[in-house]
């Protein structure tokens, strides 16, 4: 992974609970309760498989859990919180149709935000031909790797990734919080490995940029 601190990387990405629960939220689907909800939490196993067997209040504990995470996730994605929104909704109707596949050999949570993940390049897909993106506005210089974004809160910089042209908002997400190499990023969107690295570094030029412009004000 880049030279970035890693304690300011990560508050982009360990923040995201925080910050989805700070926020309005999405709002829960329309689940129908015939009884009380159980008092005691349910374990990952029970949540998997009551979901399965295709109860409803099961299915409403699952996304209730993983939601607010999955939002912060989303937003990074995202050009704004009602795309994120959509691609939340996405995401949990793949959930709970494949949540069959699921093999249970990594947390419950580590696959949701995958599909998360997918979800969010399958919009990138079908709007990328509608977005027009001039590579003038992104230097060729590379990004200092001394530069560290620690002492920003992480309402600046969600806000400042959102302002990133989609292309260079996905490699940023991907690579510096999701950990994907560039060759994988590569596979995931179609590019080179080379561009990948490319676009990685013109949009930490930036977020440098846009950062050290808040810090003059």
């Amino acid at each position: 992974m880049s030279a970035l601190s890693a304690t300011a990387l990560f508050r982009l990405g360990a923040a995201d609970e925080a910050a989805a629960q700070s926020s309005s939220g999405p709002l829960v689907p329309a689940l129908t309760a015939s009884r009380p909800a159980p008092a005691a939490a349910l374990t990952e196993a029970e949540l998997i498989d009551g979901c399965l067997a295709g109860r409803a209040l099961v299915q409403k504990q699952l996304y209730e859990r993983y939601a607010p995470r999955m939002m912060a996730v989303c937003l990074r994605y995202a050009q704004t919180t009602f795309e994120a929104e959509d691609v939340l909704q996405e995401g949990f109707l793949t959930v709970f149709r494949t949540l069959g596949s699921f093999r249970r050999e990594c947390p419950l949570e580590f696959w949701v935000r995958r599909v998360m993940i997918n979800a969010a390049l399958r919009q990138h897909r079908r709007n990328a031909p509608l977005v027009a993106v001039s590579d003038g506005d992104y230097p060729e210089t590379l990004a200092s790797e001394e530069f560290t974004f620690s002492s920003y809160a992480h309402a600046e910089l969600l806000a400042i990734v959102q302002q990133l042209a989609p292309r260079y908002q996905l490699v940023f997400n991907l690579y510096a919080i999701e950990g994907y190499t560039h060759r994988e990023i590569g596979d995931m969107l179609g590019i080179s490995e080379g561009t990948s690295k490319s676009q990685y570094s013109r949009a930490r030029v930036v977020l440098q940029n846009k950062l050290a412009k808040l810090e003059r004000k």
